[in-house]
């Protein structure tokens, strides 16, 4: 849940990057934080486990405006995909206002991404959340693996295993390229907050 600071006239709200292991959501953030530098609030903070990284950084985009009066200062997180990090995964989604779910666009990681959003819907039904009703986002990276013949789920096999029931907004990326990792985090971003406006 969003914290709110009447002194500072402030809402803070949380936005993870949550997906299997090695799928692009540190690399999606490393672009974040180099297109925006100006507008960041802090460093890139990594925390490293071994094989994978949790990452985290305060952000004030400008665009993010008020919600009645209150300035809107956003946190991004990522999580370990790896699944032997499943309490660091439910800690970090504690509070959390919006997701971003970077799917792993190559065919070997299919029951990968499948398992994850198992995962992720699991952690949030501890915190009384929903997958459906909360701000969501998918990003199905790694589209640019095709041009090195590296064997890709087809966008509709994607569709159908991870957003067929969800119906969320999705985007084709590559973190690793830049190929709408900013059209990713503006919708999540305007999702969350128009879902804050509401709350508020």
């Amino acid at each position: 849940m969003a914290l709110i600071n009447p002194r500072k006239k402030e809402v803070q709200a949380k936005l993870v990057y949550y997906g299997p292991g090695r799928g692009g959501k540190t690399t999606n953030l490393k672009h974040i934080y180099d297109t925006y530098q100006n507008r960041i609030d802090g460093k890139l903070t990594s925390i490293n486990t071994h094989g994978d990284r949790t990452l985290f950084f305060d952000f004030l985009p400008l665009d993010a405006g008020t919600i009645k009066g209150y300035n809107v200062k956003l946190q991004f997180y990522t999580v370990p995909g790896q699944v032997k990090y499943k309490a660091t995964r439910k800690l970090v989604l504690r509070g959390v206002d919006g997701i971003v779910f970077v799917a792993d666009s190559m065919a070997l990681r299919q029951q990968s991404n499948v398992v994850s959003l198992q995962d992720l819907q699991e952690n949030l039904e501890d915190f009384n959340k929903d997958l459906f009703s909360i701000p969501l986002v998918f990003q199905f990276n790694k589209r640019d693996l095709s041009e090195q013949k590296i064997p890709l789920l087809p966008m509709q096999k994607l569709k159908n295993d991870l957003n067929g029931k969800l119906n969320a907004p999705y985007f084709e990326a590559s973190a690793l390229t830049g190929v709408n990792v900013i059209e990713t985090m503006k919708k999540a971003i305007s999702l969350t907050v128009a879902s804050l406006q509401d709350r508020l």
